[in-house]
């Protein structure tokens, strides 16, 4: 014996060996079993025993069995975990599943701005801007809200359409069930999106019949227009009550100045202190004229060597001392004694200072009145227009062909779906059976 078959002797022990150590103590009691003796067995124990063999437990097959065909093993695997359901689907989808119809419709909420740009009213011109964007997320929001669920089963009985003969028994809808039921389901066949960038909304409706898709579709456009033009009003009544209100705020405003000024009247005794004041200052500009006139004829007289007690050197000097005296009480009654010569602060200046703003107040108010008046016309007006209105330029049409299910499509995506689950469980129990050697 060489060196060479000494080598192989001694690996094909060590690989003996290795096989022996790794076998499973159940298999080697397995294969210790002795066999019922046949004698002492009953009739039906010994025909168990003919056709039992012990020792061909799960798993463990003799040394001397025929090896698996792998290539046998991969086709039957194969049509069984994904040629097999792929026929299935193909049976629903070819066979059972219901022809589904297509209405869509495309319209948008559309705002109409009233122009005001007029100077009385500059500020207020912004109070009926429309921003339709959030219109938009609202409608989209109630086309798939329970709320006009609710209202299209009362109008429609839309748990009907979907539950149509015409239906297969996977897409029908089973009632009676809930209304958040009804709803979900809705959801799925009646879908609205929005384009971000021109606020298009595109209403998708879903149906088994081209008439109950038509007439979903006109129901819901219905509906929505109901909706906006509520939007509408709203908006319209409160502009209106917002001109209104700032209409009375300026009225009282104007009525409290109209008491203010009768109350300084009444205070003060007099309708209007400019009037009284330059009726005071002429007055006054006649007095010196007097006194001017008084004094030159008594320096006349005092130089023709009249007697100081002559009456009419008397008479001058008697005049000339009423005429200041008189003048001096005006001046006082216009700048330090007052009108009523009790409260010196209670002078013509302080009367004329607060009778200006009086009057500024008055006149404040007065244009505040006008423009709000104003805007309530102008309110009132726009009221009766339509701020917010639904535009819609692409109306739902009567489907011809059914659009759902896709049925080709369906079937290539499931066969991938069925090969990829496939593909994952073999090599996960693979990945096994490596761990166990």
């Amino acid at each position: 014996m060489n060196v060479d078959e000494v080598k192989q002797s001694e690996r094909l022990r060590g690989v003996i060996d290795l096989a022996l150590r790794a076998v499973p103590d159940l298999r080697r009691n397995a294969e210790t079993v002795e066999p019922i003796p046949t004698g002492r067995a009953p009739t039906l124990l010994r025909r168990a025993s003919e056709r039992l063999d012990w020792r061909r437990l799960p798993g463990l097959r003799p040394a001397s069995s025929k090896p698996p065909n792998l290539t046998i093993d991969l086709i039957r695997n194969f049509s069984v975990f994904v040629l097999l359901p792929t026929l299935m689907l193909a049976i629903y989808l070819y066979g059972f599943a219901a022809n589904q119809y297509v209405a869509e419709a495309q319209f948008t909420v559309r705002g109409n701005v009233e122009p005001m740009e007029e100077a009385s009213v500059g500020q207020f011109a912004d109070l009926i801007q429309k921003h339709n964007s959030q219109d938009s997320f609202i409608v989209k929001d109630y086309i798939q809200s329970q709320t006009l669920v609710s209202k299209m089963e009362e109008t429609l009985k839309v748990s009907a359409m979907f539950a149509r003969n015409e239906a297969d028994f996977w897409t029908r809808y089973r009632p009676p069930q809930p209304i958040e039921d009804l709803a979900r389901y809705w959801r799925k066949h009646v879908i609205a999106r929005i384009d971000v960038i021109s606020g298009v909304i595109t209403l998708t409706v879903r149906a088994f019949t081209p008439q109950d898709a038509l007439a979903i579709s006109k129901e819901v456009i219905a509906r929505t227009e109901v909706l906006i033009n509520q939007i509408s009003r709203a908006a319209q009544a409160d502009l209106v009550a917002h001109a209104e209100a700032d209409a009375v705020r300026a009225q009282t405003r104007l009525r409290e100045a109209h008491l203010a000024l009768q109350k300084f009247r009444n205070r003060w005794g007099i309708i209007d202190p400019i009037k009284a004041a330059e009726a005071t200052l002429t007055t006054l500009g006649s007095l010196r004229k007097d006194q001017l006139k008084a004094e030159t004829d008594l320096q006349v007289l005092r130089g023709s060597n009249l007697d100081e007690k002559s009456r009419s050197i008397q008479t001058l000097v008697a005049n000339l001392a009423a005429i200041q005296q008189q003048t001096k009480r005006l001046q006082d009654q216009l700048t330090t004694e007052g009108l009523s010569g009790s409260d010196p602060s209670n002078n013509m200046t302080r009367a004329l200072l607060e009778y200006e703003g009086l009057q500024v107040e008055k006149t404040i108010a007065g244009k505040l009145n006008e423009s709000a008046n104003l805007m309530v016309d102008r309110a009132r007006v726009a009221a009766t227009k339509q701020q917010i209105f639904l535009a819609t330029f692409v109306p739902p049409d009567l489907p011809i062909a059914s659009l759902y299910p896709q049925r080709g499509y369906a079937l290539v995506v499931g066969f991938f779906c069925f090969l990829v689950v496939w593909s994952s469980i073999a090599l996960i129990v693979a990945g096994l059976k490596d761990q166990r050697l």
